[in-house]
Order: C-alpha cells, then structure tokens, then sequence
C-alpha cells in the first residue's frame, strides 16, 4: 500500500438503539407486490447509512420500495467503530426471521461487510458507493488507496470539524464543514436540500479510520453495487477495484457520493434486482 494520507471513521450503536431495533424487527413482516416475489420469500430489506448521514439518507428509496411492497428496515448507524457496530448489526439481524437483503452506503458497506458473516439469512449484499474491504482493510486505507478523494489530506482540519468525545481517550468526532459539504458529498443535488442534510449529518469517531475489517461476508454472499461516477469521497476507481474483487454485479450511475439522494431510482433498481436474484 502507497504511503497516503488517511482519515478515520468509527461506529458505535447504544442500547437505546439495539432496543428501538428490536422493536421495528418484531413489528415486521414481508409482503409483496404483484410484480414482486412470492409472498413466503419476500426478503426483508434492511438499508444501513455511512457517515456523515443517517437513516433518512435512504427515505426516498425507502418509499420506492415500500411501494413496490417490500418491508424496508433503516436502523440507526451510530459511527462509533467498527466492532461496535458490526455487534450491533448483527444484533439486530439476528432478531429478523426468513431471508434478508442487506444493503450499505459508504461506511455502512465495511459494517454490512462484517455483520453479515455467518449469517444464514442475509441473501444477497448490496453496496452504494460502499467500502467493500478485504480482511485486515481500513476504511483510511481504502480511501486512499485511488487518487481523487476530497477527505485524503494531509491537513484534516480544512475538511474537519472536530469535538472531543467525553471519555473518549483522546477521540474525536469529525463533522464535514458545512460549506463543503454540499459539493463534496451531494453535487447536482439542490442547494437547499444538500445544506439540510449538512446540517443533520451524524459525526463519526476519528479512530474508525484505522480499525481493520475482519472476514468479509462478500467472499460467501453474492454481491450487487452501484458506483456513482461523480462520487469525490470513495474514488470511483477504487470502487471498481473492490467490486471487481468481491465479484459484485455493478451498474455506474452518473451520480455523487449520496447517490440514493441524487437517484434514488437507480440505487431502488440495484436493490430490487439483488432482491430478484436472491431466491
């Protein structure tokens, strides 16, 4: 690996979250609609969020699956490392019955990576501008691992803002500036709607950027993604990279980093097709 410089991002779910969890997954039951599949193996369909975002980064491809039947769950992705929240992923999956496809964007592909493993029930993966590491992986590593990444620099405080983490040894949280925001993560997506979501956006723990992915479910689950080409967070050459090595069914979407914000219609088609060829 080329010495390049590296940020960090981190995930960490609390026990309010596991419980909220817990309590979607038991109200839940797959449906289909007529053009779907059968009812008896209509796959849950569970979408995680990265950093620098939260659930409602997937609303309007939540509701396009909604309409087309599918139960859609979007639990919280607290950014606190990536132990934390693969055990906190796998938590929550455990409490699912029958089968799951199970979908991330940006960091949430390195923890889908992780939780899924060993998991019986999770059919198919599917990645949105994701991070798909290999065991030992960083999620530093991999951002720089291409040239073209706005968060690779050497100085992380003209792209950060950070806030101690009480009792956190040390550790910070790192918010994206909000005057950047718009044109790092969400290019061609309206101004107003690209600073609401500045505004909104969940901080991640420095540390996470150097915490290593442990075995992979991609060597084990089939894979689908989606490389939005205009994506300046996760270069799009190092998502091809990563697709190509997990053997991921990938379309390219003219698209930014938030790509189920951008188009929500292309990242719903990725999802329902995995959905489609998960029986």
């Amino acid at each position: 690996m080329k010495n390049k410089p590296q940020f960090t991002l981190v995930s960490l779910a609390t026990s309010t979250a596991l419980v909220l969890a817990a309590s979607c997954a038991s109200a839940s039951t797959g449906h289909a609609s007529a053009g779907g599949p059968s009812q008896a193996r209509t796959p849950t369909i569970v979408l995680v969020h990265g950093a620098w975002a939260d659930a409602s980064s997937w609303a309007e491809v939540t509701e396009r699956l909604q309409r087309r039947g599918f139960t859609v769950l979007a639990p919280p992705n607290t950014l606190r490392g990536v132990a934390t929240d693969t055990a906190n992923l796998r938590a929550y999956l455990k409490t699912l019955t029958g089968p799951v496809v199970l979908a991330g964007h940006s960091y949430g592909g390195f923890v889908i990576s992780n939780a899924a493993t060993g998991n019986e029930n999770i059919k198919a993966l599917v990645y949105i501008d994701a991070f798909i590491p290999d065991k030992g992986e960083t999620v530093g590593q991999l951002t720089a691992a291409e040239p073209g990444s706005v968060l690779a620099v050497s100085d992380p405080s003209t792209v950060f803002n950070s806030v101690p983490i009480p009792k956190g040894g040390g550790d910070v949280d790192l918010y994206v500036k909000q005057k950047l925001f718009p044109r790092f993560f969400a290019a061609g997506v309206p101004l107003n709607r690209a600073s609401v979501l500045a505004a909104g956006q969940r901080p991640i723990a420095a540390s996470v950027l150097n915490q290593p992915s442990g075995e992979p479910a991609w060597k084990t689950i089939p894979s689908w993604a989606l490389i939005g080409t205009e994506d300046r967070v996760l270069p799009p050459a190092e998502q091809k990279v990563m697709t190509e090595r997990a053997g991921s069914r990938t379309v390219r979407v003219k698209a930014p980093h938030l790509s189920m914000v951008s188009d929500p219609e292309a990242v719903t088609g990725v999802v329902v097709r995995a959905v489609q060829h998960s029986g």
